[in-house]
C-alpha cells in the first residue's frame, strides 16, 4: 500500500496487525516488501475551544469576564469558571437567554452584564469532549456556511500531523475567502486576454498548490489561494484563461463551489475530469528589478530597471535619476557598487 493515513490512537492497532501479517507473508515469500505501507501519516487531533462563564463562589450569580479583577475575583469574592455550551457563544459573547434555557439551575440565575449589555466568557483549549460542552456539530456548520467552508477551515487550521484547536470564530474568515473567490467569476469580460500580472499570480499558485498537495501541506496551499485571490481581485482579472485553471485547482479543497463555477463557465462535464493545470516558469521571470539605492550609507530611493541591465547601464540610469542628483550634488563619487538584482551603493566624499 502506498499510504496509510489515520489518527495515532486508531492506527496503533491497525499497524501492529498489518505488520504482523505482512511479515508472515514475506516469510512465506508471497510479498517482497518488509513493511505493509510505503508512507505513514498520523493526522493530529482537533482540539476543542472551551468557553467558561464565571460564577461568584457559593452563589448562583454569573459575572461578565471583563468585569473581573486581575486575580479573577468580583468585588473581592472568588469566582469559579463553569463550562458552557460553545454552541450559544459567539467568539466570547454568550447568549444569556440560551444560557438560561440550557439547564434548569440557571433559569433563575443572576447575570451581571458589562456596560455594553454583553456577557463575556473566557476560553481555553482542551480535548474536544461532551463533558466540556465544546463539541462542534459539523452539520450545524454546514447548514450555516456550507460544506466547502468547513473543509477549507479544517485544512487551514495547521499542519496535518499537528493537533490543532478548533475555534468556530475562524469559520468567518474561510467563508469570506470563498465569497471573494466566487465574486471573481461574477463580473468582467471572460474573453479578455490575461495580463502578465494575471499569469504570474496564476502560475505562482499552480506551483505552490501542486507541491503542497504532494507534501500533504494543505494549510499552506489554502494560504496561497488567499494571496492569489487578493492579487487577482486587485488586478480586476476576469479572463477565462485564468479563471478556469483556478476552479480546477480549488476543486480538491472546495468541490461544491468548484463544480458550480465549472458549469457556470459553460462546461457539461464534471470538474473532477478536468486536466490539472501545468506550471510554466516563464510567467514568473521578472522583466524588471526594483533596486534600492544607497548613498552615503543610507537608503535614499528605489528605481525600477530592466532585469537584464548590465553594470554600465545601471550606473548611467541611477546617476541620471532626479532623486540621485540631489544627494550627490557637489560631492565626489568615490565608488559605485552594483550588486545585480540586489542593491546599488554609491560612496561619496565631500
Amino acid at each position: 500500500m502506498d499510504l496509510y493515513l489515520g489518527g495515532s490512537e486508531h492506527a496503533t492497532g491497525h499497524l501492529i496487525y498489518s505488520r504482523f501479517w505482512n511479515k508472515f507473508l514475506k516469510d512465506i515469500q508471497v510479498v517482497k516488501s518488509e513493511e505493509p505501507f510505503k508512507k505513514l501519516i498520523n493526522q493530529g487531533m482537533i482540539q476543542g475551544s472551551s468557553r467558561f462563564a464565571h460564577r461568584v463562589s457559593g452563589t448562583n450569580k454569573f459575572v461578565s469576564a471583563d468585569l473581573l479583577a486581575a486575580d479573577g475575583t468580583y468585588q473581592g469574592i472568588a469566582t469559579d469558571p463553569i463550562h458552557v455550551d460553545v454552541n450559544f457563544v459567539s467568539n466570547l459573547d454568550m447568549d444569556v437567554d440560551s444560557f438560561r434555557a440550557w439547564r434548569p439551575e440557571f433559569q433563575e440565575a443572576e447575570v451581571v452584564l458589562n456596560a455594553d449589555g454583553r456577557f463575556i466568557t473566557t476560553a481555553a483549549v482542551e480535548k474536544m469532549s461532551k463533558s466540556k460542552y465544546n463539541v462542534v456539530n459539523p452539520d450545524v456548520i454546514c447548514e450555516k456556511y456550507g460544506a466547502d467552508t468547513l473543509r477549507i477551515y479544517e485544512m487551514f487550521l495547521g499542519p496535518i500531523e499537528q493537533s490543532k484547536p478548533w475555534d468556530t470564530a475562524g469559520i468567518d474568515g474561510a467563508f469570506r475567502f470563498l465569497k471573494k473567490f466566487w465574486n471573481l467569476f461574477q463580473t468582467g469580460d471572460k474573453s479578455a486576454q490575461p495580463t502578465p500580472e494575471n499569469l504570474k499570480s496564476l502560475h505562482k499558485l499552480i506551483r505552490k498548490v501542486t507541491g503542497d498537495i504532494d507534501q500533504f501541506s494543505y494549510n499552506t496551499a489554502i494560504s496561497a489561494f488567499m494571496v492569489a485571490v487578493n492579487e487577482l481581485t486587485a488586478q480586476k482579472c476576469s479572463s477565462r484563461d485564468i479563471l478556469e485553471p483556478l476552479v480546477v485547482l480549488i476543486a480538491p479543497f472546495a468541490p461544491h463551489i468548484a463544480e458550480e463555477l465549472w458549469h457556470n463557465l459553460g462546461h457539461d462535464t464534471t470538474v473532477c475530469d478536468a486536466q490539472w493545470p501545468t506550471f510554466d516558469e516563464k510567467y514568473l521571470v521578472e522583466s524588471t528589478v526594483k533596486y534600492p539605492v544607497q548613498i552615503g550609507g543610507k537608503m535614499r530611493f528605489t528605481i525600477d530597471l530592466p532585469a537584464d541591465a548590465g553594470a554600465d547601464a545601471v550606473k548611467e540610469a541611477v546617476l541620471a535619476a532626479e532623486e540621485c542628483q540631489k544627494w550627490i550634488e557637489g560631492k565626489e563619487i568615490v565608488k559605485f557598487i552594483f550588486v545585480p538584482k540586489k542593491i546599488v551603493n554609491i560612496v561619496t566624499k565631500g
